[in-house]
C-alpha cells in the first residue's frame, strides 16, 4: 500500500515514517507540509492512504481532505492530530480514521487495516453519494484508539442500554454519546425505529420473523444479530418491508 504523510512538523513526519517502515506491505511514497502540497502530492504519487494532520499553515488538513474526497478515485484519509475537537468537521470528509498524537503503533495498525478494506472505487462511490444538508457521513466515538469515525453506510443498528448507545457496525461494536432520539431525528431516511431501544439501518433489513419465544425479530443482511421488534412497531416495519 502506497502512503502519503502530511504534517507541517518534520519530526512528526519522521516519526510516522519510522513507524510505517516496521510494517509489511506499506511504503511511504511522498510527504507534504500543508494542505495545498497534500492535494498536489495525491495527484503526483497516487497513494492508497494519506496520513493527514489538521492544523497546518495555509490550507489545513480539513480543506485538503474535502478536495481529495472529490477526486475521481480518492485515497483513504486518516487524520493524525493533537486536537480532538476537529472530529465533528471530519464527518464531512471521507476519513476512515482519526488518531490523536502521539500516534501509538497499534492504533495506526488498526486504522490502516480499516483503510485497506476500502479500495479507491468504494471511496469514490461514497463521495458520490448525495447526503442531505447537515447530515453526517460518520458517527464519532471517543475510544482508547482516539476518536473513531464510523461510516454511516457501515452501521447495522443502534442499540440503547440504559444511558449508553452501542453502534453495531461492519468492524464491531462501539459506544457513542448520541441518543437514539437524536439519531432518529437526524437520519429518518436511513434508520428505522423498531423498538424503544433500537434503530435499524433500513438498507440492512432482510425480513421480519417470529422467534421461538414468539417475539418478532429482524433478520439483517450483514450480521447475525437479530434486533427485537416491539408490537407497537410491527405495522411500521411491515410497511417498510413492503417497499423494499
Amino acid at each position: 500500500m502506497h502512503m502519503l504523510i502530511v504534517d507541517d512538523e518534520p519530526l512528526a513526519r519522521q516519526r510516522l515514517v519510522r513507524m510505517i517502515e516496521r510494517f509489511d506491505n506499506y511504503e511511504v511514497v511522498g510527504e507534504a507540509s500543508n494542505g495545498t502540497e497534500a492535494v498536489a502530492a495525491v495527484d503526483k504519487f497516487d497513494p492508497d492512504i494519506v496520513l493527514l494532520d489538521v492544523r497546518m499553515p495555509g490550507e489545513d488538513g480539513l480543506q485538503a481532505a474535502r478536495k481529495i474526497s472529490e477526486m475521481p478515485e480518492p485515497p483513504a484519509v486518516i487524520f493524525c492530530t493533537a486536537y480532538d475537537e476537529y472530529a465533528l468537521e471530519a464527518f464531512n470528509t471521507l476519513a476512515v480514521g482519526y488518531l490523536l498524537k502521539p500516534v501509538q503503533e497499534q492504533q495506526l495498525v488498526d486504522a490502516l487495516d480499516k483503510a485497506r478494506k476500502l479500495n479507491k472505487v468504494q471511496l469514490s462511490s461514497m463521495s458520490a453519494e448525495t447526503t442531505p444538508e447537515g447530515q453526517r457521513q460518520n458517527i464519532a466515538a471517543k475510544t482508547r484508539k482516539g476518536v473513531e469515525l464510523i461510516p454511516i453506510n457501515g452501521i447495522h443498528c443502534f442499540i440503547a442500554d440504559q444511558k449508553y448507545v452501542t453502534v453495531k457496525h461492519a468492524d464491531g461494536e462501539t459506544l457513542i454519546d448520541d441518543t437514539l432520539k437524536e439519531l432518529e431525528q437526524e437520519f429518518p431516511d436511513r434508520f428505522l425505529r423498531v423498538h424503544r431501544n433500537a434503530l435499524v439501518a433500513i438498507s440492512e433489513v432482510e425480513a421480519m420473523e417470529r422467534s421461538s419465544a414468539g417475539q418478532f425479530e429482524l433478520r439483517l443482511k450483514s450480521t447475525d444479530y437479530r434486533p427485537t421488534v416491539s408490537r407497537r412497531h410491527v405495522a411500521k416495519v411491515r410497511e417498510v418491508l413492503s417497499r423494499l
